[in-house]
């Protein structure tokens, strides 16, 4: 099988890496022109990957239509907010059998799309059939290090799911199907959004108490927006949501959890993100789940205060006490109180 990825970030490079190393030929697309001729010299993305040599198998392009050609398969892992801009340039190109594989998580900005519906929106409703959504606990650093890991893969068609789960399943990456596709998109783009809020939680110095409340409670609303858009509540359980939503609060690996720490700890989101040459897809994605949640009239308390600390200027402090000063309530609908 022909295989190109498009992006080169951590997570992509990791991919194409992991596929390359199966023995297939893959090509992977890298959006800056002397990290493409660095790779081919070194065998090492030295922006976003320094710490491994990459498969010799493994070949590199910075011209789209060059990785898009003849291709049986295409994974796409740009940044979630240039997804569009960055397929409506091989929408052309991709051959009629293609199976695309989307492994960036987010919600586009102002049409408040998942990668899916962008897809869709790109190509037809018919390319449906043939994507496939890959989501999951997964640092792009540990599974280029063949730490043991498992995630899931959502398609409509289960046997598209599990020929996307044969591509990708190693002996260290274990890939399970599910075909959720909208609670699977949910659950990696929100999870991102919690991330922060935990960050922010260590970055004021609360304890794991506030962590472990964070990280329930924001499963919960996480679930309750998958609800309003039609997803499997079961999906928010399984590895894409609390196993994702557990790794990103807490792992020291998570840039969303290192953005929230600093901002935590006083800083701008405009100095911290200066700092950074990989992207923390829960920021932009928090504006999104905040407008969509307005929308559909999904109460998300935490991703709320996220978007009040991120796009109003709001203190954390306060935004921590705002959340704990609510109306009382039960946990759930059968503890409501009687009269």
């Amino acid at each position: 099988m022909r295989i190109g990825v498009i992006g080169a970030g951590s997570w992509g490079t990791t991919l194409a890496n992991l596929l390359a190393k199966k023995g297939l030929e893959v090509m992977l697309w890298v959006y800056e022109a002397d990290l493409a001729v660095r790779l081919k010299e070194h065998r090492v993305n030295d922006l976003y990957l320094p710490d491994f040599k990459l498969s010799e198998r493994l070949d590199y392009t910075s011209d789209l239509e060059e990785v898009v050609a003849g291709r049986q398969a295409l994974v796409l892992v740009p940044p979630s907010q240039a997804m569009r801009s960055v397929v409506s340039r091989i929408v052309d190109l991709v051959e009629a059998d293609c199976l695309l594989v989307s492994a960036s998580k987010g919600i586009e900005n102002d049409s408040l799309l998942t990668m899916s519906e962008v897809l869709a929106d790109i190509f037809g409703a018919e390319i449906s059939s043939r994507c496939a959504y890959l989501s999951g606990p997964s640092f792009a650093k540990e599974v280029s290090a063949e730490l043991p890991t498992a995630v899931a893969v959502a398609a409509e068609d289960c046997a598209l799911a599990s020929q996307v789960q044969d591509l990708f399943s190693t002996d260290y990456f274990r890939v399970y199907t599910n075909s959720d596709v909208v609670g699977v998109e949910l659950c990696g783009a929100l999870k991102n959004v919690i991330a922060l809020a935990a960050g922010v939680s260590d970055g004021l110095g609360f304890g794991y108490n506030t962590r472990a409340a964070l990280i329930t409670r924001g499963l919960v609303e996480m679930a309750r927006l998958g609800k309003a858009k039609g997803a499997n509540q079961e999906t928010f359980s399984g590895l894409a949501g609390m196993g994702d939503l557990v790794l990103t609060c807490t792992g020291d690996l998570s840039r969303n959890r290192t953005v929230g720490m600093e901002l935590g700890r006083g800083r701008s989101l405009e100095e911290i993100l200066a700092e950074m040459r990989m992207v923390a897809e829960g920021v932009k994605t928090t504006l999104s789940a905040f407008q969509l949640a307005q929308r559909l009239g999904v109460d998300m308390p935490i991703t709320t205060q996220m978007y009040e600390i991120l796009y109003a200027g709001k203190e954390p402090r306060q935004a921590v006490t705002d959340l704990m000063m609510r109306d009382l309530k039960p946990e759930n609908l059968t503890g409501r109180r009687k009269g």
